[in-house]
């Protein structure tokens, strides 16, 4: 191998005119970039080459409470939208992706299948009981008594005071329900093109805790031959459950049925009001364990951390020092906003404080139960993927480009107010997977090589390593040396050579191509101290502009060339691409540690900014009028005496 680079090196150095000593080549470099097996660097390559972009998360008019708000979109035309078709969406507009997505996963409720269309449809079966009947002549009547018939029946679903003979009739065991699931997994496979597009399979399992989220998405490796062998788990007794280790041992009984594999990812803990991310108590009361943690470890790698429903990174009130700690919180309450927020709250809820608190339980049990990756997804109601500010189609129907959705709160109860503008137009995972097929998406799922964007998609690549130099980011496929030298984003960092001081990340990101600029990378670490405690830093490590970091070591902002008047902005400030190799100042070898990288664009509009152009109306008062997207990694690890 190293025979042939070196017969490379001097096969130039005969044939060309130019002076010996402008060839500035390093020997060992060469060897490192172009091992001597071909010329080309990218031949015999076997790691994924390009992110796949994708949505975990979304519903069409089959879920009750995206039908209940209007959506009439089947899963046929989401499916077909999601690879790039123009179709009519429910409000009876045409609406198209501005690029079509590589995969999707429609995750319906997984409670209450065919409920929603038999109360349209005024069936029998639902209008013999009173709440049925109640709820059909609502929807019937359309307009504001459709919307209070829909809230009344979100409401009593998450406080379960839905009458237990009525839903029966649409949980598993029931013959609708079955159906309805066999036709879902069979138009999956029918939308399944491997290479091209990829449809997996999924649903979301639903569980409430007296309005406090505990929501999973539930994902399969599978196609309808082995998905369509079982039914969705539900939360409802007798047949479900809203505790999640009952939700893994339903996973574990599939996967030893069918020899498939399944998966889990949490989202939105932002509403649970402290429940999602449990350091001494679950939800049930009963402590947290051994077992808690290791079925929790096996079953979830992925946390869902930016969504409609707002942002689930990092919470102001936990993280004083991040400036940009605050994008889109809704913290308010829980789901229904049935319970108001505190702040003793907030620590069970945010993925950075979960990150940090599962070196605690490690150190009690052996085992992080919150060493997951990000991803991220719309979680819209529509059956429209769209996380694109100026093709924003909101959370529900209801929400739907109009002139007047920004002049009514989109939940408001005595505890609380959520506007219309706090609908955030996110999110999209990239899933760094080696060809677009089920297997191949899901295992890189599994393996957490996946990030999370607000929306843009923009390219991002994290390593890990001991011996990463300048030099490697010097090389314009930075990935050659990242694989070979370290780890990438969801992995754990090698055992540390005795000779290393401190470990190595390289960082490169390229902004959308028909995005914002880049302001910053920055590197969240967080660390449990020689004291058992929990601690976190944020450090700017890639910025454009030539800035210089002030004393307290934080780069100035960006600047802001948004034009609010007509929802514009330029690329004049802010840089294309971004990279580094940054090494951890501050590294102590006996601490656990993550590692993640943040990506800034510069400011933009929000899309109700777009909105205010296109039809004229006010902007909310105290909205924001830009906003910085962003890009989370899935985190790297170190664990010392690893």
């Amino acid at each position: 191998m190293r025979t042939a680079a070196v017969a490379v090196l001097a096969y130039f150095s005969v044939t060309t005119t130019l002076p010996a000593q402008e060839f500035d080549v390093n020997e060992g470099q060469l060897l490192d970039v172009y091992p001597g097996e071909a010329y080309s660097p990218y031949a015999g390559r076997s790691f994924p080459e390009h992110p796949l972009w994708g949505d975990t998360h979304l519903h069409t008019g089959q879920s009750m409470d995206a039908g209940g708000f209007g959506a009439r979109l089947t899963q046929e035309q989401a499916w077909r939208f999601a690879r790039g078709e123009e179709i009519t969406a429910s409000s009876g507009q045409p609406v198209r992706l501005y690029r079509p997505l590589d995969w999707l996963v429609i995750t319906e409720h997984s409670d209450g299948m065919g409920l929603i269309a038999d109360i349209l449809e005024a069936s029998p079966g639902v209008t013999k009981y009173e709440q049925g009947r109640k709820w059909s002549e609502g929807y019937r009547a359309g307009g504001q008594e459709a919307v209070a018939a829909t809230i009344d029946l979100i409401t009593q679903f998450s406080q379960g005071n839905v009458d237990p003979d009525l839903f029966a009739q649409y949980q598993p065991g029931a013959r609708r329900f079955a159906s309805i699931w066999s036709d879902n997994v069979k138009t999956a496979d029918a939308f399944n093109e491997p290479g091209r597009f990829t449809a997996l399979i999924g649903f979301e399992w639903t569980s409430l805790d007296k309005g406090n989220n505990l929501h999973r998405n539930v994902i399969f490796r599978d196609g309808a031959e082995r998905a369509g062998q079982v039914v969705p788990f539900t939360m409802t007794p007798p047949f479900g459950s809203s505790d999640p280790l009952d939700l893994y041992k339903w996973m574990q009984a599939y996967e030893d049925k069918t020899n498939g594999a399944v998966l889990a990812l949490a989202h939105n803990g932002n509403l649970s009001n402290g429940v999602m991310f449990p350091v001494d108590t679950q939800f049930t009361g009963k402590a947290i364990d051994k077992d808690y943690v290791e079925q929790r470890a096996k079953w979830e790698p992925l946390y869902e951390i930016t969504q409609i429903k707002g942002d689930g990174e990092a919470h102001p009130f936990l993280s004083p020092n991040d400036e940009f700690a605050d994008y889109y919180n809704w913290d308010a309450g829980n789901l229904d906003l049935s319970v108001a927020k505190t702040d003793d709250m907030l620590a069970g809820e945010y993925a950075r404080e979960a990150l940090k608190n599962g070196f605690l339980l490690e150190e009690k049990f052996g085992t992080n139960p919150y060493k997951f990756g990000f991803s991220g997804a719309t979680d819209s109601h529509t059956g429209l993927a769209t996380f694109e500010e100026e093709n924003f189609f909101g959370k529900h129907t209801g929400y739907e480009p109009s002139p007047d959705r920004l002049t009514h709160p989109f939940v408001k109860t005595e505890n609380g107010e959520l506007f219309a503008w706090q609908m955030v137009s996110s999110g999209v995972t990239g899933v760094w997977a080696r060809e677009n097929t089920r297997e191949s998406l899901f295992d890189a799922m599994q393996r957490k090589e996946v990030y999370a964007t607000t929306g843009p998609r923009m390219m991002v690549r994290l390593f890990g390593g001991w011996d990463f130099t300048d030099q490697d980011m010097e090389t314009r496929n930075p990935a050659l040396l990242g694989y070979r030298k370290g780890v990438p984003m969801g992995g754990d960092l090698m055992p540390k050579p005795e000779e290393a001081e401190a470990p190595a990340f390289m960082v490169y990101a390229l902004r959308d191509a028909v995005g914002a600029n880049l302001d910053r990378i920055q590197i969240v670490k967080g660390w449990m101290d020689a004291d058992g405690n929990t601690q976190e830093k944020v450090y700017d490590v890639a910025w454009s502009d030539s800035r210089e970091p002030g004393t307290d070591g934080k780069v100035p902002a960006v600047g802001n060339t948004v034009d609010v008047q007509n929802a514009s902005w330029t690329n004049s400030i802010g840089a294309s691409e971004l990279a580094t190799v940054w090494t951890d100042p501050d590294f102590d070898p006996g601490q656990r540690a993550f590692y993640y990288a943040r990506v800034l664009e510069i400011p933009t509009p929000p899309w109700y900014v777009y909105d205010a152009f296109r039809y004229g109306v006010d902007i909310p008062e105290g909205a924001p009028t830009s906003q910085q997207e962003r890009a989370y990694t899935s985190p790297i690890w170190y664990t010392p005496g690893t």
